[in-house]
């Protein structure tokens, strides 16, 4: 494997950088669980592929975070990595190709941090200009033995500090970042909610995810659009109660099964309209 191979695949799936570095650079990162998981995926993992593929399609009003607007990333990122594996596996029949995307054992941001792609933010995404931090990874784990290193690690970003000053929750302000005041986090949380937690929800304008510290963050400020049609047509940028109420899990599944915000089911999307309504009625 080598870059001038792989750029033209990574390029025409709409990412706007990719990188590999060594499996065992991300151990650190993987509990017990985690590495079993990978090599019962790719036994005697040696590398990882790395790619980010922009989806910002400009900020408009609505109650959903701007990356869950567009179809499941999950689905566009996996017809991305899918043909590509399937490239390497006919050039390289001795070795495993496993595409992961989110739910794969791999720590991605490490990895891609690990691979020299954009800078290490504070609020602990991946910023790559000019897109920001509005990217999405995705992960080939893989046998193959990795190409002597051509890049080295991701640098940090400016640590201006906007990101934890301006978090809703608090999650940002002390080291380690504290995911159980992340709002985000919170929003795709399921069942009753401490009473904190609620608060923090009620007052949050959206109902699924979280922008703020990247709408803060410097290297966010005039992003460029992503140019992947299934990230900025045919967007569902807010969700009534009306939308959702009554619909049995399947009828929810149908219809809006292909976005990322249903993953979780209609139980957590009632809960977090339920709470902004009682908070604009009190």
């Amino acid at each position: 494997m080598n870059r001038a191979d792989l750029n033209a695949r990574f390029a025409a799936g709409g990412a706007a950088d990719w990188g590999w570095t060594f499996y065992e650079s991300l151990l650190p990162y993987m509990d017990q669980a985690a590495q079993e998981k990978a090599q019962a995926l790719c036994p005697n993992a040696a590398c990882v592929l790395v790619c980010a593929v922009p989806y910002y399609a400009g900020d408009t009003p609505g109650n959903l975070s701007l990356y869950a607007r567009g179809r499941d990333y999950h689905l566009v990122l996996g017809e991305l990595l899918t043909p590509i594996c399937k490239e390497l596996q006919e050039k390289y029949p001795a070795y495993h190709f496993v595409p992961g995307v989110d739910s794969s054992p791999l720590p991605e941001r490490e990895a891609a941090w690990a691979a020299g792609i954009g800078l290490r933010g504070r609020n602990g995404l991946v910023i790559v200009p000019p897109y920001g931090s509005y990217v999405f990874l995705g992960t080939i784990l893989t046998d193959h033995p990795a190409p002597p290193t051509d890049r080295p690690p991701s640098p940090p970003c400016c640590n201006c500090g906007r990101c934890a000053a301006y978090c809703p929750g608090g999650a940002l302000r002390e080291h380690p970042f504290d995911v159980e005041r992340c709002l985000s986090h919170l929003t795709q949380k399921k069942g009753q909610l401490p009473p904190e937690q609620e608060a923090l929800l009620a007052a949050h304008p959206l109902i699924w995810g979280c922008d703020v510290c990247q709408r803060v963050c410097p290297y966010n400020a005039a992003p460029e659009h992503t140019k992947l049609s299934t990230f900025s047509t045919g967007l569902v940028e807010n969700l009534t109660p009306e939308a959702v109420e009554g619909l049995t899990n399947r009828q929810f599944r149908e219809q809006y099964g292909q976005r990322t915000f249903a993953w979780r089911g209609p139980a957590v999307l009632r809960r977090n309209l339920a709470l902004h309504q009682r908070q604009k009625e009190e």
